[in-house]
């Protein structure tokens, strides 16, 4: 695909694919979703202190921890993809 970038007389070539991933874009969105996994536990837990009800198991309280661990995978992939830029900036100088 062929663009104008800016004052720039001439067609640019667009060198990114829509669909092509960067390193840390698959551990990034399997933190999300062990986040949202994560975060419907805890409210499923907090219900019944709110509600008045019987509390659930312990094991309930051990599945809101998966919030946590959905965020340092989030992290991690952010941090893997800022490590895969530095790596390409720094081949192309």
């Amino acid at each position: 695909m062929f663009l104008r970038a800016g004052n720039y007389p001439g067609r640019v070539r667009d060198k990114t694919q829509t669909n092509s991933a960067a390193p840390g874009d698959r551990l990034v969105r399997a933190g999300a979703v062990v986040f949202f996994i994560g975060a419907v536990a805890t409210l499923v837990t907090v219900a019944p202190l709110f509600l008045g009800t019987t509390p659930f198991p312990t094991y309930m309280f051990g599945l809101s921890m998966l919030m946590a661990v959905g965020f340092l995978m989030a992290g991690a992939g952010v941090l893997r993809s800022v490590a895969a830029g530095r790596r390409q900036a720094r081949a192309g100088r």
